[in-house]
């Protein structure tokens, strides 16, 4: 839970890097507060994973001031080390090992004391539901259960914030509802998550906040419903039972989109209460009779597509949402 106590789990401003003359984050600003989910969205080479590999102090950057879990990315890179856990695209799991072997493994490169390094494999072999499969080798586990291994592995430390980097590419839907599980509990015990993902159903579930980036830019930040509303083609669906009713709603209702075939008008809406209750209560005083209505709303699928390949973004400013 975030408070007014405690810095930002991630502070950015200015971040910026090249690989030679092209430019993969162009001044990025973000502003993650503790004990949340933050999702980054973007097309395949917008800059995702560059920006988890500076925050994550695998890389450096070119310019910029970052701060994460309260240290400076610049001056104290082992103190950003020592709160932090990553789980990248790829598996970091030891094949020839035991899930177990993996955990203690992971104790041991972290300098934990042995009783206290057997005491939290055994405890995350629990949380993550690999008891049994624990002790046996990890070359034999599904995909599932090596993204959970890997994550637990991440977890070893007990790290205040961790970067999950497209963690459940190639996971089946019932093994990616299983991680967006673990994530929801690791938020509930107060980690924040970094989430890069090209799932937009996946970042809708999790998120409290997305940010959005293309050509190395961040065009967009705000909560998921925030960012929809952003967006333009919010609609009400009407459906009538005959020709005679649907002309009668056209005459009243003045600027909509008709379907004559399927008897259909769309009325512009923003989905809101409020813009549904005038619609409904104009219907009823005109006494158009309606068979059948329904609420469209666009979806992170449409804030993608409109925030995303297009280097100007004539229509779409860089905005910063927020809550009013």
């Amino acid at each position: 839970m975030t408070t007014n106590h405690f810095p930002p789990a991630i502070a950015v401003t200015g971040l910026r890097k090249s690989f030679g003359d092209h430019v993969v984050l162009d001044g990025i600003d973000l502003h993650v507060p503790r004990g949340g989910v933050f999702s980054l969205l973007g097309a395949n080479g917008a800059g995702k994973t560059t920006t988890v590999k500076i925050l994550s102090t695998l890389i450096s950057a070119d310019a910029g001031d970052v701060r994460v879990a309260g240290h400076d990315l610049a001056t104290e890179p082992d103190a950003v080390r020592a709160a932090i856990g990553v789980t990248g695209q790829f598996s970091a799991v030891d094949n020839l090992l035991t899930g177990r072997e993996n955990l203690l493994l992971m104790a041991d490169l972290l300098h934990l004391a042995r009783a206290e390094g057997r005491r939290r494999a055994g405890r995350l072999l629990e949380q993550f539901d690999l008891v049994e499969a624990g002790r046996k080798p990890a070359s034999t586990y599904s995909g599932g259960m090596r993204r959970r291994l890997d994550l637990a592995m991440t977890l070893v430390g007990s790290p205040q914030v961790i970067f999950l980097d497209e963690p459940t590419t190639g996971l089946d839907p019932r093994s990616r509802r299983g991680m967006w599980q673990i994530v929801r509990e690791l938020v509930a015990e107060g980690v924040t998550i970094f989430l890069t993902t090209q799932y937009l159903e996946e970042a809708d579930e999790l998120a409290d906040r997305i940010g959005v980036l293309d050509h190395g830019r961040l065009v967009a930040e705000g909560t998921p419903d925030e960012l929809k509303r952003r967006i333009p083609g919010g609609h009400v669906r009407l459906r009538f039972a005959d020709p005679r009713g649907l002309d009668t709603a056209v005459r009243g209702l003045g600027e909509v989109s008709r379907d004559n075939d399927a008897l259909t008008l769309r009325v512009p809406s923003d989905g809101s209460l409020r813009s549904l209750k005038t619609l409904i209560d104009r219907l009823d005083e005109q006494a158009i009779e309606v068979d059948e209505l329904s609420v469209h709303t666009p979806d992170l699928d449409d804030v993608f597509l409109a925030l995303t390949g297009n280097p100007e973004h004539e229509n779409f400013p860089h905005e910063k949402v927020t809550t009013r």
